[in-house]
């Protein structure tokens, strides 16, 4: 699914109803539903675009830890099988 919207737009849209334009304004101007805005407030709520950029860095730096620990297990099984193999007198 594409994203029409970047986080830091979220962030400057979320900003105009704080500056007090009403929600349904808002969802007219940019082509929104005003489901929309208010998940992206529940969401985003008070985070900055500083913020935004952070959480995104820390998401991208979970992912890769992630898949690092799921090839280190794979290469664990791996050398397990490899030693009960060799290891076990039969």
């Amino acid at each position: 699914m594409k994203k029409r919207f970047s986080e830091e737009q979220i962030v400057k849209i979320l900003a105009e109803h704080k500056a007090g334009k009403k929600v349904r304004d808002i969802a007219r101007d940019h082509g929104i539903s005003e489901n929309s805005f208010y998940i992206w407030k529940r969401k985003y709520g008070e985070m900055s675009s500083q913020e935004i950029a952070r959480l995104r860095q820390l998401e991208d730096e979970n992912s890769r830890l992630k898949k690092l620990v799921a090839d280190l297990s794979l290469d664990n099984m791996a050398q397990k099988e490899i030693i009960k193999k060799f290891c076990d007198p039969e």
